[in-house]
């Protein structure tokens, strides 16, 4: 449980929740610096539908990763519900990513000696406040909300890709986070399911007014985004 407290996931405001100040990344790469983020700022509300647009290099990733508390800023603050993230401690960084952060990743990551129901299990069982009855509940409910409870029990190879994609959505909404990150969530889906993706999506952020941010080259999903958000040698242009 975070010892800092945040507000409840599905509370729908019009105000910026998450909010970046002047964020600065910088990595070495041997003798040479690559500044990936130079004084970035950026605000999402709840409920927001939005992507990130940018070519390669121009710290689409950093930013993700920085979003989902992968990685810390070098400078700048970092607010989520008001809470300021890079002075939290190690422990609340985890239970930041596990139970407020949702991830959906363009090759799925499910874990092929699991279980369809296994895979989206897996981030509950760290949450111990959660019991098994609850973990059942939510699983049954994320796979209906895909429409994938008929595949419960299949392993993840016996899927086609817009199915595996469906689970990896499933396991990203089962803790109920307050945001999504998408890193190019349709690049390895044909255009029919690519449309069906993009129509759940939606449907899953009407309804439960979670926040989305795709990282996304695909014209398709553009398309359907409420807001582009353009990076550019690390800043928003």
């Amino acid at each position: 449980m975070l010892t800092t407290k945040l507000n409840t996931p599905y509370d729908y405001i019009n105000m910026a929740f998450i909010d970046l100040k002047n964020i600065k990344k910088t990595y070495q790469l041997g003798e040479t610096q690559i500044h990936a983020l130079r004084g970035l700022d950026l605000s999402l509300n709840k409920g927001e539908f939005a992507s990130l647009i940018g070519p390669s290099g121009s710290g689409k990733s950093s930013l993700l990763h920085i979003l989902g508390a992968i990685e810390q800023v070098d400078q700048g603050e970092y607010f989520f519900n008001d809470i300021k993230v890079n002075s939290m401690n190690d422990d609340d960084l985890s239970v930041l990513r596990n139970e407020k952060i949702g991830f959906i990743f363009q090759s799925f990551h499910l874990v092929p000696v699991l279980t369809v129901f296994e895979n989206i299990e897996l981030p509950l069982l760290i949450q111990k406040q959660v019991s098994q009855k609850e973990r059942t509940d939510r699983i049954l409910s994320a796979l209906e909300s895909v429409k994938m409870q008929d595949f419960k029990n299949h392993p993840p190879n016996k899927l086609s890709g817009g199915q595996r994609q469906r689970i990896a959505i499933a396991r990203a909404l089962v803790t109920k986070p307050s945001l999504i990150l998408a890193d190019e969530p349709t690049a390895n889906l044909d255009s029919e399911t690519t449309h069906h993706i993009i129509d759940l999506l939606l449907k899953i952020n009407q309804e439960t007014k979670v926040t989305f941010l795709f990282s996304t080259h695909d014209e398709k999903l553009m398309n359907r985004v409420d807001r582009h958000i353009r990076i550019q040698d690390g800043k928003i242009i």
